[in-house]
């Protein structure tokens, strides 16, 4: 990603800059808002998930993808947010949602990180305020090539490994997904990125009353997704 806009022409950075801001007007026309009052973003899931997938692809071939007028952005959404998807995603420094998006500014993301990009009660919550009351459509549980948190589950599982802290408990939640796919490819941690954000979107699609019901109604979907580190493409599993 590039540091310094002036570095390109005058022509791309306005129609970059255009194309964000006209976007971002966009999600800011809204419905009535399921709780707590205030509006809602208009996007369907469907066009969340086309922007998502147009915007990593903007990341991947064009690496000089310049920031937006972040004063405007956050002038737009300081009073209010309509985010049209929430990413569940790894903490991993590397896996920042809104870059590898197509570089998207405040107000269009709900994000919510943690290592192994699992779902307990805190994220579970926020993944619910995020749909259930701000509207959004679409949730994306986003794991990532060599993720190091299902490296430490693939090593609880076949190498008995123990971790100091809250370490341990955390990689515990990951564990089943590892002992499932142990011994049954060439890559365990990699299939076990893949099963555990399967496990983890069809956990938040059918354990949470407040998103089941939403997805049974069609206002919702959920799906899960891989990063890959080395070239910067995600693709969605489900």
């Amino acid at each position: 990603m590039c540091t310094d806009c002036n570095q390109h022409s005058t022509h791309s950075r306005r129609r970059f800059l255009a194309s964000a801001t006209a976007g971002l007007l966009t999600g800011l026309v809204g419905t009535s808002a399921l709780a707590a009052g205030g509006s809602t973003t208009s996007v369907t899931a469907e066009e969340a998930l086309e922007k998502l997938v147009s915007g990593n692809a903007r990341y991947v071939e064009s690496q000089e993808v310049c920031a937006v007028d972040v004063t405007l952005q956050r002038e737009l959404v300081a009073k209010a947010q309509m985010p049209w998807a929430t990413i569940v995603s790894c903490a991993d420094s590397r896996v920042p949602p809104e870059l590898l998006f197509g570089g998207l500014g405040a107000g269009e993301l709900f994000v919510t990180r943690n290592a192994g990009n699992m779902v307990d009660t805190a994220t579970m919550g926020t993944i619910e305020y995020g749909s259930g009351v701000l509207g959004v459509p679409l949730i994306v549980v986003l794991g990532h090539e060599r993720c190091g948190a299902v490296a430490a589950a693939c090593d609880v599982v076949t190498k008995k490994a123990k971790f100091p802290g809250s370490i341990g408990p955390m990689v515990q939640a990951i564990v089943p997904a590892a002992k499932a796919t142990a011994g049954k490819g060439d890559d365990h941690v990699e299939d076990t990125v893949r099963e555990s954000a399967l496990r983890t979107a069809r956990k938040i699609a059918t354990q949470s009353p407040i998103i089941s019901a939403l997805v049974k109604k069609g206002k919702v979907k959920v799906v899960a997704a891989r990063y890959d580190l080395d070239d910067g493409a995600v693709t969605f599993l489900s």
